[in-house]
């Protein structure tokens, strides 16, 4: 979900736990990514937010697996990997990115993908959800994980889809 085209998602997470798995790594960018999730989760009436803290992104998708064996409806990923000089971007790309689709595909537990990877700083703060920001990817994220929750239910028939 980015920018122009992105879906209005206006969810109902009644009843649901959430998990926000958050990386520590650039804390004023992760500081807006973890309040516009928080916000979201909020607007849509979630019962239970757990926050777990983590190193880095290449730590989310162990801990988001752990969320979704623990019983959360929906995990929340949310980092930042800001490109350098070395191939080290790709490898901790690759592995959030892969490790957290793995955990959603193998648990059948939604996660929001928050994970931004920018090329340079001013990227990463244009998504954050700051003031002066022009989007919000934590809060897209947990949209998308309420969604997500919401549409498997319909799916199986145990509940209406609110969205």
């Amino acid at each position: 979900m980015s920018g122009a085209g992105a879906p209005q998602l206006h969810v109902d997470g009644s009843g649901m736990r959430v998990v926000v798995v958050a990386a520590s790594w650039h804390t004023t960018v992760m500081d807006g990514l973890l309040a516009g999730s928080r916000r979201a989760l909020a607007e849509a009436n979630v019962a239970q937010v757990d926050v777990v803290r983590v190193p880095g992104s290449f730590e989310l998708p162990v801990a988001a697996r752990a969320a979704a064996l623990a019983g959360a409806d929906a995990v929340v990923a949310l980092g930042v990997v800001i490109r350098g000089g070395t191939p080290h971007f790709e490898y901790v790309c690759q592995a959030a990115t892969g490790g957290l689709t793995q955990v959603s595909v193998d648990t059948g537990v939604p996660v929001g993908f928050g994970v931004l990877t920018c090329d340079d700083e001013q990227q990463a703060l244009d998504r954050a959800g700051l003031p002066g920001s022009r989007e919000d990817k934590g809060a897209e994220a947990a949209q998308a994980a309420v969604a997500t929750v919401l549409a498997l239910r319909s799916l199986d028939g145990s509940r209406d889809s609110a969205w």
